[in-house]
């Protein structure tokens, strides 16, 4: 169900990306009484927003042409690339004086190539990728970390509010990519590390709920630990976000860390890890599935 909470906006937004991450906050922005356009190659789900009051957009250029804010949320760089550039794309189709916002996870490379394409035309440009699960998009409970402009920032804080619980401006340049990305590589490289941790514990005899409540209760029980706690237990690997996802984003990590003349060996081995297991049958569960192939390699069989 989406947030619930007083209509008080009319602004109109164009949105772009209707996936697991950018359904639910069209949701939000519905229910909080903006007036939203928006695009998505999935029909069906263009109209599941459209039934719930947002108003339909036949290309990403039309979106671009409808709102003075306009926003995407979408799986890489070509996508972004695709999107945002060219004769067809926001950039190009943006009103005077527009601000184009994308909240997705993509390298700082793709996203200053936006960014120098909205300088030359004129377009407010933020970076302002998202952390938080699915279930915290559809309670407007996300973290928005956004760079840019501040002025173009200011413009589009009222949506963000409507959409998540914190936001975070950190500088007026890629800071915000930067910042997503460094908090990707602690979440997974997490899941690799407690999957290595519970590993050891079960071939030295531990039970495994009984690891998992003591874990919980240790000083590495971090935030993320403790919501991951209960599914573990359960084994329940429902994907909140897929080890093919986790694999694209260590890409992205030590890709970023190569150009910017920063080690990054420990993200090299959790990408290693999760490349390994995401050509397999663990590609579509959720990300902490990884301790699945640390017990296979340790010679345990669930």
């Amino acid at each position: 169900m989406p947030h619930t909470q007083e209509k008080q906006h009319t602004q109109t937004v164009g949105w772009i990306g209707l996936g697991k991450m950018g359904s639910p906050i069209v949701r939000n922005l519905l229910a909080a009484g903006f007036d939203v356009t928006v695009y998505d190659v999935d029909t069906a789900r263009v109209d599941e927003a459209v039934g719930l009051g947002a108003r339909r957009a036949e290309d990403v250029a039309s979106v671009a042409r409808s709102a003075p804010l306009v926003f995407s949320i979408i799986p890489d760089d070509d996508v972004l690339r695709k999107v945002a550039l060219g004769t067809h794309g926001v950039i190009e189709n943006a009103n005077d004086g527009a601000v184009y916002i994308d909240m997705s996870t993509v390298s700082p490379t793709a996203s200053g190539e936006v960014r120098e394409a909205a300088r030359k035309r004129g377009v407010g440009y933020i970076c302002a990728p998202v952390s938080g699960s699915t279930v915290l998009a559809g309670n407007a409970q996300l973290t928005v970390f956004a760079s840019g402009a501040k002025e173009a920032y200011g413009r589009a804080l009222p949506v963000f509010q409507a959409m998540s619980a914190r936001q975070y401006y950190v500088g007026e340049d890629q800071q915000a990519r930067y910042l997503k990305l460094a908090i990707n590589h602690l979440v997974g490289s997490t899941a690799v590390l407690l999957a290595e941790a519970l590993t050891l514990g079960t071939k030295g005899g531990l039970d495994w709920a009984e690891m998992l409540d003591v874990i919980g209760d240790s000083v590495a029980a971090s935030p993320l630990v403790k919501y991951k706690l209960d599914p573990l237990k359960k084994r329940d690997f429902s994907p909140a976000f897929s080890s093919r996802q986790m694999l694209k984003d260590m890409s992205l990590v030590v890709d970023a860390g190569v150009e910017a003349g920063v080690p990054m060996a420990a993200a090299a081995l959790v990408r290693e890890q999760f490349s390994h297991y995401a050509q397999g049958d663990g590609a579509e569960l959720d990300f902490f599935s990884i301790v699945r192939a640390v017990e296979a390699q340790a010679g345990l069989t669930r």
